[in-house]
Protein backbone atom coordinates (compact mmCIF):
# COMPACT_ATOMS: atom_id res chain seq x y z
CA UNK A 1 0.00 0.00 0.00
CA UNK A 2 1.33 3.23 -0.62
CA UNK A 3 -0.36 6.56 1.16
CA UNK A 4 1.58 9.15 -0.46
CA UNK A 5 0.47 12.72 -0.93
CA UNK A 6 0.73 13.01 -5.27
CA UNK A 7 1.45 16.62 -7.02
CA UNK A 8 -0.90 16.71 -9.80
CA UNK A 9 0.18 20.21 -10.90
CA UNK A 10 1.74 19.25 -14.20
CA UNK A 11 -1.46 17.97 -15.45
CA UNK A 12 -2.57 21.84 -14.13
CA UNK A 13 -4.24 20.69 -11.50
CA UNK A 14 -3.38 22.61 -7.80
CA UNK A 15 -5.73 20.47 -5.26
CA UNK A 16 -3.76 19.79 -2.58
CA UNK A 17 -5.99 17.56 -1.29
CA UNK A 18 -5.18 14.10 -3.11
CA UNK A 19 -4.83 10.37 -2.38
CA UNK A 20 -2.24 8.48 -3.86
CA UNK A 21 -3.61 4.46 -4.32
CA UNK A 22 -4.81 3.63 -1.42
CA UNK A 23 -6.38 0.65 -0.96
CA UNK A 24 -9.45 -1.18 -0.84
CA UNK A 25 -10.12 -1.33 2.37
CA UNK A 26 -9.43 2.58 2.78
CA UNK A 27 -11.30 3.61 -0.15
CA UNK A 28 -14.60 1.33 1.08
CA UNK A 29 -14.00 2.84 4.45
CA UNK A 30 -14.31 6.95 2.92
CA UNK A 31 -17.34 5.52 1.15
CA UNK A 32 -19.10 4.52 3.72
CA UNK A 33 -18.64 7.78 5.96
CA UNK A 34 -19.16 10.22 2.75
CA UNK A 35 -22.01 8.07 2.27
CA UNK A 36 -21.53 7.09 -0.74
CA UNK A 37 -22.21 3.30 -0.26
CA UNK A 38 -23.37 0.82 1.50
CA UNK A 39 -21.84 -2.03 2.70
CA UNK A 40 -23.29 -5.61 1.62
CA UNK A 41 -23.61 -8.74 3.96
CA UNK A 42 -20.79 -10.11 2.02
CA UNK A 43 -18.54 -7.23 2.86
CA UNK A 44 -18.59 -5.72 -0.50
CA UNK A 45 -19.21 -2.33 -1.30
CA UNK A 46 -22.54 -0.81 -3.03
CA UNK A 47 -22.88 2.40 -5.01
CA UNK A 48 -25.48 3.69 -7.25
CA UNK A 49 -23.94 5.35 -10.14
CA UNK A 50 -26.31 8.45 -10.21
CA UNK A 51 -27.89 9.47 -13.82
CA UNK A 52 -25.93 6.95 -15.86
CA UNK A 53 -26.49 3.14 -14.95
CA UNK A 54 -24.52 2.27 -18.16
CA UNK A 55 -22.24 3.97 -21.30
CA UNK A 56 -23.53 6.91 -23.21
CA UNK A 57 -22.29 5.76 -26.72
CA UNK A 58 -23.51 9.09 -28.16
CA UNK A 59 -21.76 11.17 -26.08
CA UNK A 60 -17.75 9.32 -26.86
CA UNK A 61 -15.54 11.04 -29.21
CA UNK A 62 -12.13 11.06 -30.69
CA UNK A 63 -10.14 14.31 -31.02
CA UNK A 64 -9.53 14.08 -34.92
CA UNK A 65 -5.90 15.38 -35.30
CA UNK A 66 -2.73 13.84 -37.53
CA UNK A 67 -2.50 10.98 -35.67
CA UNK A 68 -6.01 9.99 -35.99
CA UNK A 69 -7.64 11.45 -39.16
CA UNK A 70 -7.08 9.11 -41.75
CA UNK A 71 -6.70 6.37 -39.49
CA UNK A 72 -10.09 5.99 -37.36
CA UNK A 73 -12.87 4.92 -39.17
CA UNK A 74 -15.11 8.20 -38.92
CA UNK A 75 -18.46 6.13 -39.33
CA UNK A 76 -20.21 9.21 -38.01
CA UNK A 77 -22.07 6.99 -34.77
CA UNK A 78 -19.45 5.41 -33.25
CA UNK A 79 -16.35 7.00 -33.77
CA UNK A 80 -17.47 10.59 -33.80
CA UNK A 81 -14.56 13.63 -34.52
CA UNK A 82 -14.42 16.10 -31.92
CA UNK A 83 -12.45 19.43 -32.10
CA UNK A 84 -8.50 19.85 -30.80
CA UNK A 85 -9.46 23.62 -30.05
CA UNK A 86 -12.52 22.90 -28.44
CA UNK A 87 -11.38 19.42 -26.55
CA UNK A 88 -8.30 22.16 -25.26
CA UNK A 89 -10.74 24.30 -23.87
CA UNK A 90 -12.77 21.63 -22.12
CA UNK A 91 -9.72 20.06 -20.85
CA UNK A 92 -9.01 23.21 -18.93
CA UNK A 93 -12.55 23.58 -17.79
CA UNK A 94 -12.84 19.73 -16.03
CA UNK A 95 -8.76 20.32 -14.55
CA UNK A 96 -10.06 23.72 -13.07
CA UNK A 97 -12.81 22.02 -11.80
CA UNK A 98 -10.47 18.85 -10.36
CA UNK A 99 -8.22 21.37 -8.65
CA UNK A 100 -11.19 22.55 -6.23
CA UNK A 101 -11.66 18.82 -4.91
CA UNK A 102 -10.90 16.12 -2.97
CA UNK A 103 -9.25 13.70 -5.45
CA UNK A 104 -8.11 9.80 -5.89
CA UNK A 105 -5.25 9.08 -7.99
CA UNK A 106 -4.34 5.47 -8.66
CA UNK A 107 -1.78 4.31 -10.92
CA UNK A 108 -2.10 1.04 -12.85
CA UNK A 109 -1.14 -0.95 -15.57
CA UNK A 110 -3.54 -2.29 -18.88
CA UNK A 111 -1.62 -5.09 -20.57
CA UNK A 112 -0.44 -8.54 -18.33
CA UNK A 113 2.14 -9.12 -21.07
CA UNK A 114 4.89 -6.34 -19.78
CA UNK A 115 5.67 -6.39 -23.87
CA UNK A 116 2.66 -4.96 -24.98
CA UNK A 117 1.60 -3.47 -21.75
CA UNK A 118 0.64 0.50 -20.98
CA UNK A 119 1.03 2.66 -18.28
CA UNK A 120 -2.14 4.65 -16.80
CA UNK A 121 -2.96 7.19 -14.11
CA UNK A 122 -6.39 7.31 -12.94
CA UNK A 123 -7.58 10.80 -11.17
CA UNK A 124 -11.25 11.09 -10.12
CA UNK A 125 -13.31 13.06 -7.46
CA UNK A 126 -14.99 9.98 -6.42
CA UNK A 127 -13.51 7.26 -3.93
CA UNK A 128 -15.31 4.26 -5.31
CA UNK A 129 -14.04 4.89 -8.63
CA UNK A 130 -10.34 4.57 -7.57
CA UNK A 131 -12.06 1.40 -6.20
CA UNK A 132 -13.09 0.03 -9.20
CA UNK A 133 -9.68 1.01 -11.00
CA UNK A 134 -8.00 -0.75 -8.24
CA UNK A 135 -9.99 -3.93 -8.91
CA UNK A 136 -9.74 -3.54 -12.67
CA UNK A 137 -6.63 -3.05 -14.02
CA UNK A 138 -2.91 -4.47 -13.14
CA UNK A 139 -1.41 -2.64 -9.77
CA UNK A 140 2.03 -2.33 -9.94
CA UNK A 141 4.57 -3.35 -7.64
CA UNK A 142 5.99 -0.83 -4.91
CA UNK A 143 9.35 -1.39 -6.86
CA UNK A 144 7.46 -0.49 -9.89
CA UNK A 145 5.87 2.51 -8.74
CA UNK A 146 8.90 4.38 -7.57
CA UNK A 147 9.18 5.68 -10.95
CA UNK A 148 6.65 5.45 -12.45
CA UNK A 149 5.80 7.53 -15.33
CA UNK A 150 2.05 7.19 -16.72
CA UNK A 151 1.82 7.27 -20.53
CA UNK A 152 -1.85 7.83 -20.77
CA UNK A 153 -4.21 9.84 -17.90
CA UNK A 154 -7.77 9.66 -17.11
CA UNK A 155 -9.42 12.59 -15.70
CA UNK A 156 -12.56 11.70 -14.37
CA UNK A 157 -15.11 14.39 -13.36
CA UNK A 158 -18.38 12.92 -12.59
CA UNK A 159 -20.32 16.07 -10.87
CA UNK A 160 -18.98 18.42 -14.09
CA UNK A 161 -21.31 19.34 -16.54
CA UNK A 162 -20.22 20.45 -19.74
CA UNK A 163 -22.43 23.30 -21.66
CA UNK A 164 -23.32 21.73 -24.73
CA UNK A 165 -23.51 24.74 -27.41
CA UNK A 166 -20.13 25.98 -25.38
CA UNK A 167 -17.64 23.09 -25.12
CA UNK A 168 -18.70 21.12 -28.21
CA UNK A 169 -20.71 17.99 -26.55
CA UNK A 170 -24.14 16.61 -27.40
CA UNK A 171 -25.04 16.98 -24.25
CA UNK A 172 -23.92 17.74 -20.47
CA UNK A 173 -21.91 14.27 -20.31
CA UNK A 174 -18.92 13.12 -22.21
CA UNK A 175 -16.05 10.96 -22.77
CA UNK A 176 -13.31 12.22 -25.17
CA UNK A 177 -10.24 10.23 -26.24
CA UNK A 178 -7.36 12.24 -27.17
CA UNK A 179 -4.35 10.17 -28.96
CA UNK A 180 -1.80 13.25 -29.29
CA UNK A 181 -2.28 14.71 -25.81
CA UNK A 182 -2.95 10.71 -24.54
CA UNK A 183 -5.68 12.05 -22.06
CA UNK A 184 -9.10 10.24 -21.42
CA UNK A 185 -11.29 13.24 -20.69
CA UNK A 186 -14.95 11.69 -19.13
CA UNK A 187 -17.53 13.96 -16.95
CA UNK A 188 -20.88 13.91 -16.13
CA UNK A 189 -21.16 10.70 -15.94
CA UNK A 190 -20.55 8.82 -12.69
CA UNK A 191 -20.63 5.02 -14.40
CA UNK A 192 -17.39 3.36 -13.87
CA UNK A 193 -17.58 1.62 -17.48
CA UNK A 194 -16.97 4.71 -19.21
CA UNK A 195 -13.32 4.45 -17.38
CA UNK A 196 -12.87 0.69 -18.47
CA UNK A 197 -13.86 0.82 -22.17
CA UNK A 198 -12.20 4.24 -22.40
CA UNK A 199 -8.97 2.70 -21.89
CA UNK A 200 -9.90 -0.26 -23.78
CA UNK A 201 -10.47 2.22 -26.83
CA UNK A 202 -7.08 3.45 -26.33
CA UNK A 203 -5.98 -0.34 -26.61
CA UNK A 204 -8.03 -1.04 -29.51
CA UNK A 205 -5.72 1.75 -31.38
CA UNK A 206 -2.58 1.64 -30.22
CA UNK A 207 -1.85 -2.51 -30.40
CA UNK A 208 -2.73 -3.41 -33.99
CA UNK A 209 -1.39 0.04 -35.12
CA UNK A 210 1.72 0.29 -32.91
CA UNK A 211 2.35 -3.07 -31.98
CA UNK A 212 0.87 -5.41 -34.60
CA UNK A 213 -1.52 -7.39 -32.01
CA UNK A 214 -5.18 -8.17 -32.38
CA UNK A 215 -6.99 -6.44 -29.76
CA UNK A 216 -10.67 -8.52 -28.60
CA UNK A 217 -13.51 -7.91 -26.88
CA UNK A 218 -13.69 -11.50 -25.38
CA UNK A 219 -12.93 -13.48 -23.08
CA UNK A 220 -10.34 -16.47 -22.29
CA UNK A 221 -9.39 -19.45 -20.14
CA UNK A 222 -6.90 -22.47 -20.63
CA UNK A 223 -7.23 -26.47 -20.20
CA UNK A 224 -5.24 -28.48 -18.08
CA UNK A 225 -3.55 -29.14 -21.30
CA UNK A 226 -2.40 -25.65 -22.12
CA UNK A 227 -4.58 -25.15 -24.59
CA UNK A 228 -6.37 -21.39 -24.93
CA UNK A 229 -9.98 -21.45 -25.75
CA UNK A 230 -11.37 -17.55 -26.40
CA UNK A 231 -15.18 -16.32 -25.70
CA UNK A 232 -16.68 -13.49 -27.82
CA UNK A 233 -19.65 -12.07 -27.29
CA UNK A 234 -22.08 -9.25 -26.42
CA UNK A 235 -23.20 -8.11 -22.51
CA UNK A 236 -25.33 -10.65 -21.57
CA UNK A 237 -24.08 -13.41 -23.69
CA UNK A 238 -22.36 -15.73 -20.93
CA UNK A 239 -18.71 -14.29 -21.64
CA UNK A 240 -17.94 -13.55 -18.05
CA UNK A 241 -20.18 -16.82 -17.05
CA UNK A 242 -18.84 -19.21 -19.67
CA UNK A 243 -14.93 -18.50 -18.98
CA UNK A 244 -15.40 -18.58 -15.36
CA UNK A 245 -15.01 -22.84 -15.42
CA UNK A 246 -13.96 -24.40 -12.24
CA UNK A 247 -12.60 -27.30 -14.84
CA UNK A 248 -9.69 -24.55 -16.51
CA UNK A 249 -7.95 -21.60 -15.50
CA UNK A 250 -9.57 -17.99 -16.29
CA UNK A 251 -7.11 -15.76 -18.39
CA UNK A 252 -9.37 -13.06 -18.41
CA UNK A 253 -12.86 -12.09 -18.95
CA UNK A 254 -13.37 -9.13 -21.13
CA UNK A 255 -10.36 -7.47 -22.87
CA UNK A 256 -7.03 -9.28 -24.68
CA UNK A 257 -4.86 -9.39 -26.91
CA UNK A 258 -3.70 -11.19 -29.68
CA UNK A 259 0.11 -10.85 -30.21
CA UNK A 260 2.42 -11.32 -33.00
CA UNK A 261 4.70 -13.91 -30.98
CA UNK A 262 1.51 -15.86 -30.62
CA UNK A 263 0.37 -15.42 -27.12
CA UNK A 264 -3.09 -14.39 -25.79
CA UNK A 265 -3.01 -11.66 -23.06
CA UNK A 266 -5.85 -10.06 -20.36
CA UNK A 267 -5.47 -5.86 -21.01
CA UNK A 268 -6.83 -6.45 -16.91
CA UNK A 269 -6.45 -7.32 -13.92
CA UNK A 270 -10.12 -8.00 -12.79
CA UNK A 271 -13.47 -8.64 -13.92
CA UNK A 272 -16.91 -6.32 -14.04
CA UNK A 273 -19.70 -8.93 -14.44
CA UNK A 274 -23.38 -8.60 -14.60
CA UNK A 275 -25.37 -9.71 -11.58
CA UNK A 276 -28.66 -9.62 -12.50
CA UNK A 277 -30.16 -13.12 -11.31
CA UNK A 278 -26.97 -14.45 -10.47
CA UNK A 279 -27.06 -17.90 -8.14
CA UNK A 280 -24.33 -19.53 -6.03
CA UNK A 281 -25.78 -22.61 -8.13
CA UNK A 282 -25.48 -21.36 -11.74
CA UNK A 283 -22.33 -19.05 -11.36
CA UNK A 284 -20.62 -19.86 -8.47
CA UNK A 285 -16.90 -18.53 -9.09
CA UNK A 286 -18.82 -14.67 -9.26
CA UNK A 287 -20.98 -15.45 -6.66
CA UNK A 288 -18.18 -16.29 -4.40
CA UNK A 289 -16.28 -13.20 -5.53
CA UNK A 290 -18.83 -10.58 -4.21
CA UNK A 291 -17.06 -9.90 -0.97
CA UNK A 292 -14.95 -7.33 1.16
CA UNK A 293 -12.89 -5.47 -1.70
CA UNK A 294 -15.71 -5.82 -4.85
CA UNK A 295 -17.97 -3.09 -5.72
CA UNK A 296 -21.36 -4.02 -6.53
CA UNK A 297 -23.36 -0.89 -8.83
CA UNK A 298 -26.90 -0.49 -9.06
CA UNK A 299 -28.23 -3.11 -7.16
CA UNK A 300 -31.24 -3.60 -4.46
CA UNK A 301 -30.93 -4.66 -0.40
CA UNK A 302 -33.74 -7.30 1.16
CA UNK A 303 -33.67 -7.50 4.46
CA UNK A 304 -31.35 -5.00 5.51
CA UNK A 305 -27.93 -5.68 3.47
CA UNK A 306 -28.78 -8.87 1.51
CA UNK A 307 -28.41 -8.10 -2.26
CA UNK A 308 -32.00 -8.75 -4.40
CA UNK A 309 -30.31 -10.01 -7.92
CA UNK A 310 -33.64 -10.21 -9.19
CA UNK A 311 -34.37 -6.76 -8.49
CA UNK A 312 -33.98 -4.50 -12.08
CA UNK A 313 -35.82 -1.20 -10.74
CA UNK A 314 -32.56 0.29 -10.69
CA UNK A 315 -30.87 -0.42 -13.93
CA UNK A 316 -31.04 -4.41 -16.23
CA UNK A 317 -27.16 -3.43 -16.23
CA UNK A 318 -26.23 -4.54 -12.38
CA UNK A 319 -22.62 -4.78 -11.82
CA UNK A 320 -20.11 -5.96 -9.87
CA UNK A 321 -15.84 -5.64 -9.81
CA UNK A 322 -13.58 -7.36 -8.29
CA UNK A 323 -9.64 -8.56 -8.88
CA UNK A 324 -9.06 -11.31 -11.01
CA UNK A 325 -7.41 -13.15 -8.18
CA UNK A 326 -10.94 -12.77 -6.46
CA UNK A 327 -11.23 -16.01 -8.76
CA UNK A 328 -9.64 -19.23 -7.23
CA UNK A 329 -8.39 -20.86 -10.50
CA UNK A 330 -7.06 -18.71 -12.38
CA UNK A 331 -4.12 -18.12 -15.11
CA UNK A 332 -0.71 -16.73 -13.60
CA UNK A 333 0.44 -14.36 -15.22
CA UNK A 334 -2.84 -13.79 -17.36
CA UNK A 335 -1.50 -15.08 -20.72
CA UNK A 336 -2.09 -17.88 -22.81
CA UNK A 337 -0.96 -19.54 -25.44
CA UNK A 338 -2.18 -19.73 -29.32
CA UNK A 339 -6.30 -20.51 -29.10
CA UNK A 340 -7.13 -23.61 -30.41
CA UNK A 341 -11.31 -22.93 -30.19
CA UNK A 342 -12.79 -19.73 -30.26
CA UNK A 343 -16.55 -19.56 -29.58
CA UNK A 344 -18.79 -16.55 -30.83
CA UNK A 345 -21.71 -15.97 -28.02
CA UNK A 346 -25.27 -14.90 -29.06
CA UNK A 347 -28.43 -14.89 -27.09
CA UNK A 348 -30.44 -15.17 -29.76
CA UNK A 349 -34.15 -14.14 -28.64
CA UNK A 350 -35.83 -15.39 -31.57
CA UNK A 351 -34.82 -19.01 -30.78
CA UNK A 352 -34.01 -19.34 -34.66
CA UNK A 353 -30.08 -20.25 -34.24
CA UNK A 354 -28.54 -23.39 -33.39
CA UNK A 355 -26.80 -23.78 -29.77
CA UNK A 356 -23.76 -24.85 -31.61
CA UNK A 357 -22.08 -24.39 -34.82
CA UNK A 358 -19.27 -25.14 -37.03
CA UNK A 359 -18.05 -21.82 -38.77
CA UNK A 360 -16.59 -21.88 -41.93
CA UNK A 361 -13.50 -19.42 -42.47
CA UNK A 362 -15.85 -16.87 -44.33
CA UNK A 363 -18.41 -17.65 -41.77
CA UNK A 364 -16.35 -16.82 -39.06
CA UNK A 365 -15.21 -13.59 -40.62
CA UNK A 366 -18.98 -12.40 -41.83
CA UNK A 367 -20.23 -13.27 -37.84
CA UNK A 368 -17.64 -11.39 -36.10
CA UNK A 369 -17.76 -8.16 -38.80
CA UNK A 370 -22.03 -8.68 -37.67
CA UNK A 371 -21.34 -9.11 -34.18
CA UNK A 372 -25.12 -9.92 -33.55
CA UNK A 373 -27.14 -10.77 -30.58
CA UNK A 374 -30.47 -9.49 -29.80
CA UNK A 375 -32.25 -7.33 -27.16
CA UNK A 376 -35.41 -8.43 -25.37
CA UNK A 377 -38.37 -6.87 -24.06
CA UNK A 378 -38.06 -4.53 -20.98
CA UNK A 379 -34.36 -3.87 -21.25
CA UNK A 380 -35.00 -0.63 -22.92
CA UNK A 381 -37.90 1.42 -22.72
CA UNK A 382 -39.87 1.35 -25.76
CA UNK A 383 -38.78 -2.55 -26.46
CA UNK A 384 -42.00 -4.81 -26.47
CA UNK A 385 -40.72 -8.14 -28.64
CA UNK A 386 -37.17 -9.17 -29.35
CA UNK A 387 -34.76 -6.83 -31.47
CA UNK A 388 -31.84 -8.04 -33.32
CA UNK A 389 -28.58 -6.07 -31.88
CA UNK A 390 -25.52 -5.84 -34.44
CA UNK A 391 -21.70 -4.69 -33.12
CA UNK A 392 -19.27 -5.07 -35.15
CA UNK A 393 -16.23 -7.40 -33.89
CA UNK A 394 -18.61 -7.98 -30.44
CA UNK A 395 -17.40 -4.82 -29.76
CA UNK A 396 -18.26 -1.51 -32.28
CA UNK A 397 -18.33 1.33 -29.52
CA UNK A 398 -14.88 0.70 -28.20
CA UNK A 399 -13.41 -0.14 -31.77
CA UNK A 400 -11.61 2.88 -33.39
CA UNK A 401 -10.65 1.38 -36.68
CA UNK A 402 -12.77 0.19 -39.59
CA UNK A 403 -14.23 -3.34 -38.51
CA UNK A 404 -12.86 -5.31 -41.45
CA UNK A 405 -8.73 -3.96 -40.15
CA UNK A 406 -9.41 -6.51 -36.87
CA UNK A 407 -12.10 -8.87 -39.24
CA UNK A 408 -8.88 -9.72 -41.33
CA UNK A 409 -6.45 -9.72 -38.73
CA UNK A 410 -8.64 -12.49 -37.16
CA UNK A 411 -9.12 -14.51 -40.35
CA UNK A 412 -5.07 -14.28 -40.12
CA UNK A 413 -4.55 -15.73 -36.90
CA UNK A 414 -6.90 -18.35 -38.00
CA UNK A 415 -5.28 -19.52 -41.21
CA UNK A 416 -1.89 -19.32 -39.75
CA UNK A 417 -2.80 -21.61 -36.67
CA UNK A 418 -5.63 -23.50 -37.77
CA UNK A 419 -8.20 -22.47 -35.10
CA UNK A 420 -11.99 -23.89 -35.07
CA UNK A 421 -14.78 -21.20 -34.75
CA UNK A 422 -17.84 -21.95 -32.93
CA UNK A 423 -20.78 -19.75 -33.13
CA UNK A 424 -22.84 -20.48 -29.29
CA UNK A 425 -26.60 -19.65 -28.78
CA UNK A 426 -26.49 -18.97 -24.82
CA UNK A 427 -30.58 -17.60 -25.86
CA UNK A 428 -33.95 -19.12 -26.85
CA UNK A 429 -34.86 -22.43 -27.61
CA UNK A 430 -38.04 -23.50 -28.80
CA UNK A 431 -39.74 -19.88 -29.65
CA UNK A 432 -38.77 -16.60 -29.30
CA UNK A 433 -38.90 -14.81 -26.07
CA UNK A 434 -42.03 -15.04 -24.24
CA UNK A 435 -42.86 -18.59 -25.69
CA UNK A 436 -39.02 -20.29 -26.04
CA UNK A 437 -36.66 -21.35 -22.97
CA UNK A 438 -33.65 -19.61 -22.33
CA UNK A 439 -30.94 -22.07 -23.16
CA UNK A 440 -29.86 -24.18 -20.61
CA UNK A 441 -26.50 -23.45 -18.71
CA UNK A 442 -25.36 -26.44 -18.55
CA UNK A 443 -26.29 -27.26 -22.06
CA UNK A 444 -23.86 -24.99 -22.97
CA UNK A 445 -21.38 -25.67 -20.83
CA UNK A 446 -21.49 -29.51 -22.32
CA UNK A 447 -21.33 -28.11 -26.04
CA UNK A 448 -17.90 -26.18 -25.33
CA UNK A 449 -16.78 -28.99 -23.29
CA UNK A 450 -17.50 -31.71 -26.26
CA UNK A 451 -15.91 -28.67 -28.44
CA UNK A 452 -13.07 -28.21 -26.30
CA UNK A 453 -12.24 -31.90 -25.38
CA UNK A 454 -12.21 -32.95 -29.49
CA UNK A 455 -15.49 -34.83 -29.18
CA UNK A 456 -17.28 -32.73 -31.63
CA UNK A 457 -14.72 -33.46 -34.86
CA UNK A 458 -15.59 -37.08 -35.29
CA UNK A 459 -19.54 -36.84 -35.89
CA UNK A 460 -21.96 -36.24 -38.16
CA UNK A 461 -23.37 -32.34 -39.12
CA UNK A 462 -26.39 -31.27 -41.14
CA UNK A 463 -26.30 -27.82 -42.40
CA UNK A 464 -28.59 -25.28 -41.93
CA UNK A 465 -31.36 -24.72 -44.60
CA UNK A 466 -31.23 -20.67 -44.19
CA UNK A 467 -27.92 -19.77 -42.36
CA UNK A 468 -26.22 -22.87 -43.61
CA UNK A 469 -24.29 -23.17 -40.63
CA UNK A 470 -22.87 -26.76 -39.55
CA UNK A 471 -25.28 -28.12 -36.93
CA UNK A 472 -23.97 -31.59 -34.69
CA UNK A 473 -26.31 -34.12 -34.73
CA UNK A 474 -24.86 -35.33 -31.62
CA UNK A 475 -23.67 -34.23 -28.52
CA UNK A 476 -22.54 -35.54 -25.22
CA UNK A 477 -24.98 -34.69 -21.99
CA UNK A 478 -27.19 -32.29 -24.47
CA UNK A 479 -30.51 -34.02 -25.68
CA UNK A 480 -30.50 -34.66 -29.36
CA UNK A 481 -33.67 -32.77 -29.84
CA UNK A 482 -31.95 -29.46 -28.60
CA UNK A 483 -29.55 -29.50 -31.63
CA UNK A 484 -31.65 -28.49 -33.97
CA UNK A 485 -33.06 -25.52 -33.47
CA UNK A 486 -36.73 -25.95 -35.78
CA UNK A 487 -37.06 -29.43 -34.08
CA UNK A 488 -37.82 -27.20 -30.70
CA UNK A 489 -40.91 -25.56 -32.47
CA UNK A 490 -44.12 -26.87 -32.28
CA UNK A 491 -44.96 -24.69 -35.29
CA UNK A 492 -42.18 -25.40 -37.78
CA UNK A 493 -43.69 -22.81 -40.49
CA UNK A 494 -43.35 -20.19 -37.82
CA UNK A 495 -39.57 -20.99 -37.40
CA UNK A 496 -38.98 -21.15 -41.10
CA UNK A 497 -40.95 -17.44 -40.94
CA UNK A 498 -38.42 -16.11 -38.01
CA UNK A 499 -35.61 -17.32 -39.28
CA UNK A 500 -35.82 -15.93 -42.83
CA UNK A 501 -36.91 -13.09 -41.28
CA UNK A 502 -33.58 -12.77 -38.92
CA UNK A 503 -31.46 -14.08 -42.06
CA UNK A 504 -33.15 -10.73 -43.82
CA UNK A 505 -31.75 -8.45 -40.59
CA UNK A 506 -28.36 -10.10 -41.40
CA UNK A 507 -28.07 -8.78 -44.81
CA UNK A 508 -29.66 -5.39 -43.86
CA UNK A 509 -26.67 -4.94 -41.43
CA UNK A 510 -23.84 -5.90 -43.48
CA UNK A 511 -24.79 -2.97 -45.86
CA UNK A 512 -22.64 -0.90 -44.59
CA UNK A 513 -19.26 -3.74 -44.45
CA UNK A 514 -20.35 -4.93 -47.90
CA UNK A 515 -18.15 -2.93 -49.97
CA UNK A 516 -14.75 -3.56 -48.24
CA UNK A 517 -15.70 -7.50 -47.61
CA UNK A 518 -14.41 -10.18 -49.97
CA UNK A 519 -16.19 -12.84 -51.85
CA UNK A 520 -15.43 -15.53 -49.19
CA UNK A 521 -16.79 -13.49 -46.16
CA UNK A 522 -19.34 -12.42 -48.47
CA UNK A 523 -19.91 -16.27 -48.95
CA UNK A 524 -20.47 -16.69 -45.46
CA UNK A 525 -23.78 -14.74 -45.04
CA UNK A 526 -27.29 -16.73 -44.95
CA UNK A 527 -29.52 -17.21 -47.42
CA UNK A 528 -31.40 -14.11 -48.92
Amino acid sequence: MDTRKISLKQYGITSTKTHYNLSSKELTTICIEQNLGKLANTGALAVNTGEFTGRSPKDRFIVKDQITKDQVWWDGTINQPFDSDKFDKLHKKVVDYLSTKELYVRDAFSGADKNYQVSLRVITELAWVSLFTNNMFINPTQEELKDFSPEWVVLQAPSFMAVADEDGTRQHNFSIINFTKKVILIGGSGYTGEVKKGIFSVMNFILPVNMNTFPMHCSSNVGDNGETAIFFGLSGTGKTTLSADVKRKLIGDDEHGWTEDNKVFNMEGGCYAKVIDLSAENEPEIFGAIKEGALLENIVFKNGNEVDFSDVSITQNTRVSYPINYIDNIQEPSVGENPKNIFFLTADAFGVLPPISKLTPGQAAYHFISGYTAKVAGTEAGITEPVPSFSACFGAPFMPLHPTKYAEMLSDKMSKHNVNVWLVNTGWTGGPYGIGNRMKLKYTRAMINAALDGKLDKIDYITHPIFKLAMPTTCENVPTEVLNPRNTWSDKAAYDEKAKHLAKQFHENFKTFKEGANQTILDGAPEK
